[in-house]
């Protein structure tokens, strides 16, 4: 049994707005192993970020967690004062990379002066300790010339450089867990490899537990030892990342499988998921993909499925996988692309 580091049971939380409550997040559960990468894959507003904010208790000021517990080495995080938060667990235990660096760069400070921040603050070590702390942080980074760069401001940089002093920032206090909030996003397709290579990297020479939230399919693949498929505030599908690709059993996922775009594909136009997620103003009877699924049947109008058990770590919430359902068969084009995925994954 792998330890778990972090865990996140039935958390619950609705946004209070002009227009009413929005029911954002309902009753997510979410498991993350000790050294081991988790994604938390959806599309935009499925609540993939507003879930790991609750763990960091960043939150905006119209949330209400009406339940759930979020373990941390066994501590519930939600049980600590946002003073707590901040002192005892964000950055020296858990820190976060967000998706656009220059936003979580200060314009006005250098880059060296916000990666020894959090070290006077957490490590209470001296200036010269930190700053040597600091150049050795640039370099595991991959930041050339860091005795020089260590006095440079954030605008003279470039994106994939901010993106990485972001990730030296985050790793300053030596946290356990590293949460990505679309780490690649703003970056070309050749500095998003380079940056997804280094976190593996460093994982690996920190032991650090890793948390990827991304829509991109094609990252999970590359990063992910598990992954969780949330939909409508929900984790709708959990498994290995090998069952989530080549043994899919959501109509969500293979949803979101089909629209990658693919050179092999027959069909001559890229895939997109029908319709549009529902409003969780208006929280929709039964399953929240019933309207968008084909394969919907008339319990899935009325009630919403539990998780389903296919394997030891592979649960999916669909009524496909009761025992009365009608069977129905992953689409054809899809089959085809996992069989030329997994022969590719051979070969490599």
């Amino acid at each position: 049994m792998e330890k778990i580091i972090l865990s996140i049971k039935n958390l619950d939380i609705t946004f209070r707005t002009n227009a009413g409550n929005v029911h954002a997040i309902r009753g997510v559960n979410f498991d993350l192993p000790l050294g081991k990468t988790v994604a938390l894959v959806g599309e935009s507003g499925s609540g993939k970020s507003v879930t790991m904010k609750a763990v960091t208790g960043l939150l905006d000021s119209n949330s209400v967690i009406n339940s759930g517990n979020v373990f941390y080495n066994g501590e519930d995080l939600l049980t600590l004062t946002k003073k707590d938060l901040r002192q005892k667990i964000n950055g020296q235990q858990i820190a976060m990379v967000f998706q656009d660096p220059m936003t979580s760069l200060d314009p006005t400070m250098t880059i060296g002066d916000q990666i020894m921040e959090g070290m006077f603050l957490h490590k209470k070590i001296s200036k010269t300790d930190a700053r040597q702390k600091a150049v050795e942080l640039l370099n595991l980074v991959g930041i050339a010339d860091a005795e020089k760069r260590i006095k440079n401001y954030p605008h003279q940089l470039s994106g994939g450089m901010r993106q990485r002093v972001v990730i030296a920032v985050a790793l300053s206090c030596e946290p356990k867990i590293l949460i990505c909030d679309e780490p690649t996003t703003a970056l070309d397709v050749t500095v998003q490899a380079r940056i997804l290579d280094l976190i593996k990297k460093i994982q690996a020479e920190m032991n650090l537990s890793v948390i990827y939230i991304t829509h991109d399919l094609g990252v999970v693949a590359k990063v992910a030892d598990y992954v969780n498929v949330m939909y409508a505030g929900k984790v709708i599908e959990v498994g290995t990342v090998e069952e989530i690709f080549y043994d899919p059993r959501h109509p969500y996922t293979w949803g979101l499988l089909s629209a990658m775009p693919d050179l092999e594909t027959d069909d001559d136009r890229l895939y997109s998921i029908p319709g549009s997620p529902p409003n969780l103003l208006h929280e929709p009877p039964g399953d929240a993909f019933a309207a968008r699924n084909k394969f919907a049947m008339k319990i899935d109008e009325k009630a919403e499925p539990p998780m389903f058990q296919i394997s030891e770590t592979h649960f999916a919430a669909t009524w496909l996988l009761h025992p009365d359902a009608p069977k129905v068969e992953l689409p054809q084009e899809l089959k085809s692309r996992l069989i030329r995925s997994r022969k590719a994954a051979e070969k490599q």
